[in-house]
């Protein structure tokens, strides 16, 4: 394959429509942190391992360093940055009050993962948020914050506050 060749994309990114050209075997990773500016996109392993790199794609997470950004071509992109414009999504609010992170390498990739968890599975039960998580590699804690604020952010969003 020809290195310079590039194509092109339109998707949505944090609810703003983009138009690239780009090179095929570009990584969705590189693309939202080099290219658009997202810097809450931590690239980790680069391998799908850690889950710092997690987004949204068309509302599901997925690790971006393993999506290829051809790919996400007429689709929609959710990061960090997107997920609470005008005010601090309700995961993000619990976080923060729960004290859960530490370096905070981790916690945009986590953030998203739990973001998505209440589109998924509303009424989760402790071990089903252990699973969620589970692609999502922290280092510096033992988790249970991050488990409590997950509890906490569901409550929070099922009563709308």
């Amino acid at each position: 394959m020809d290195s310079n060749r590039t194509i092109s994309i339109s998707c949505t990114i944090n609810e703003t429509l983009i138009s690239r050209k780009i090179a095929p075997n570009q990584t969705l990773c590189d693309f939202l942190h080099d290219e658009i500016g997202t810097t809450g996109v931590k690239k980790g392993c680069d391998t799908g391992e850690c889950g710092a790199c997690t987004v949204l794609f068309d509302g599901k997470p997925v690790t971006s360093c393993l999506v290829l950004a051809p790919q996400i071509d007429g689709h929609k992109i959710t990061t960090i940055e997107g997920l609470g414009k005008e005010k601090l999504h309700p995961v993000q609010e619990v976080f923060i009050a729960f004290d859960a992170s530490q370096c905070g390498y981790c916690i945009p990739g986590m953030i998203m993962t739990a973001s998505a968890i209440a589109n998924e599975n509303p009424n989760p039960t402790e071990e089903q948020i252990k699973r969620y998580l589970s692609g999502n590699l922290c280092r510096c804690t033992g988790y249970q914050q991050q488990i409590e604020a997950v509890k906490a952010a569901l409550i929070k969003l099922a009563r709308g506050t």
